[in-house]
């Protein structure tokens, strides 16, 4: 992941129990861009939040989704238009259909991972993207 600079957050939260609110600002904090994506929310924890990965204000390296396995498939066109060279699935979050769009459009792809895990164990995700 060296060469990931900027991350959107698909289901950020402002809610302090919830990892994706945690890890994004976590992200931030080692020096990412970070953007979330939420359909009410404004700004969680300083980071600015859009409706949607369509409205986001620059392209991003890699879009992290915290949405249940079901949401999934409905956000890979936002994915696409985002100019995301990588989808990263969160922890328990699968999809073969996001699996499939993602080999087709040359996006590197993870699924049922933590991103915050393999930052820490990874040192930079070298051996997942």
């Amino acid at each position: 992941m060296s060469d990931v600079k900027s991350i959107a957050v698909v289901g950020i939260s402002d809610k302090p129990e919830r990892d994706s609110g945690a890890i994004a600002k976590m992200l931030k904090e080692k020096g990412f861009t970070i953007y979330g994506v939420h359909p009410v929310l404004k700004e969680v924890f300083g980071i600015p939040v859009y409706p949607s990965l369509a409205e986001l204000p620059e392209k991003v390296d890699l879009v992290d989704v915290f949405l249940s396995s079901d949401k999934v498939p409905a956000i890979l066109k936002g994915v696409q238009k985002s100019g995301a060279r990588y989808l990263w699935l969160q922890l328990g979050v699968s999809s073969n259909e996001a699996e499939q769009f993602c080999s087709s459009e040359k996006i590197g792809f993870v699924q049922n991972r933590c991103i915050a895990v393999e930052y820490r164990n990874c040192n930079a995700l070298k051996g997942l993207l």
